[in-house]
């Protein structure tokens, strides 16, 4: 394995790792707003939650694409 492959590894793992903590933290925030908060404070938190999983699933699938679609020549 050379360096420019453990750096393209150490640097999936670390989106990946991203992604997830994302997606528990909106995950949490979503709960939340939808059980416990009221009014304007449960809305916030719900919108702000969906954008929490959104922009981990964004993560996750560019981490993986790079991972499909590395140029196995160099």
């Amino acid at each position: 394995m050379s360096a420019d492959d453990a750096q393209r590894s150490a640097r999936r793992r670390n989106r990946l790792l991203l992604a997830g903590l994302l997606a528990v933290v909106g995950i949490i925030l979503l709960l939340l707003g939808l059980t416990v908060a009221t009014g304007t404070v449960a809305g916030v938190e719900v919108v702000l939650a969906l954008l929490l999983l959104v922009s981990s699933y964004a993560i996750q699938r560019l981490a993986r694409r790079e991972t499909v679609y590395r140029d196995e020549r160099r």
